[in-house]
């Protein structure tokens, strides 16, 4: 097995039971997601940026040479905390983690990551190992946007992370994919997506609501509707029709965040906040 395979499987193994936004979040979605489908190579391609744990220390590495990444920033936007790793892609995360919490790595040349950690994790050195951009991969967001209508209850997922203003129940951004990509299998990747309050995510206890829950987010590309993401977690990968795509002209990507369905004397829209949406191509 090498190196990243063990590291990717001892990763799994380690946080199974403390993290259910992991690998066994992405099994659920394979069942649960009709309109588009996740195979299982964009899951083990997902897996290879991925963290384990190891007894050196945090470091970032390229996923593919196992190699240091030096200046590399890591960042908590939760926590307003920003870090950058030295030398040896080193790094310390010395700030006070309680809940669920995204960590970003940034480096250019490579893709962006978010992991959603917690204080069980963070206490437990990491290696994460960050990919190489491709050419045709395509940044439209890096931040952390926070969707809904900033009217939430503490027992939401992750409503205690919520310190950002909403910026409305929908993100709309309009961008130029190249005709070649027409050759390609196109994703919208969304790196890290936190407060969904669907059914679904009750009953596996990813809050801790007891008589309402939300609709899921939609995902929407030019206009069609292409997903619906049912649970929280990272690196989730939405196939985009290819018939879809206008080549060298402008494209549009629309991601909504669902309603309480319990609530009908107003309009209760769910409170998430999502970062590090790319479009990447295969």
């Amino acid at each position: 097995m090498s190196n990243s395979a063990t590291g990717r499987f001892y990763y799994l193994k380690e946080c199974f039971n403390i993290h259910l936004k992991r690998g066994f979040m992405r099994k659920i979605i394979l069942s649960i997601l009709s309109l588009f489908i996740i195979s299982s190579p964009a899951l083990a391609d997902a897996l290879t940026g991925g963290v384990s744990t190891t007894g050196l220390g945090n470091k970032v590495v390229d996923a593919a040479t196992q190699s240091p990444v030096s200046g590399a920033t890591v960042s908590l936007p939760q926590k307003n905390y920003r870090t950058k790793t030295d030398s040896n892609g080193n790094f310390t995360l010395s700030a006070d983690i309680k809940g669920d919490t995204v960590m970003s790595v940034e480096k250019d040349g490579y893709r962006p990551f978010s992991l959603t950690i917690n204080n069980q994790i963070a206490a437990k050195p990491m290696i994460v190992g960050i990919q190489k951009s491709n050419v045709t991969d395509l940044l439209l967001e890096s931040a952390m946007i926070h969707l809904g209508d900033d009217n939430f209850s503490n027992d939401s997922a992750n409503a205690g992370e919520f310190k950002l203003k909403s910026v409305g129940p929908f993100y709309t951004k309009i961008f130029t994919l190249a005709a070649y990509t027409l050759t390609k299998a196109n994703y919208i990747v969304i790196g890290s997506i936190i407060g969904i309050d669907t059914a679904l995510a009750r009953s596996l206890k990813q809050n801790k609501i007891r008589n309402s829950y939300a609709s899921p987010p939609e995902v929407y590309f030019n206009g069609h509707k292409i997903a619906e993401i049912q649970l929280n977690g990272d690196n989730q990968k939405i196939r985009i029709p290819n018939n879809l795509i206008k080549p060298d002209m402008p494209n549009e990507i629309t991601i909504r965040t669902g309603r309480n369905l319990m609530q009908t004397a107003y309009l209760d829209y769910d409170d998430i906040e999502i970062m590090n949406i790319s479009i990447q191509s295969e």
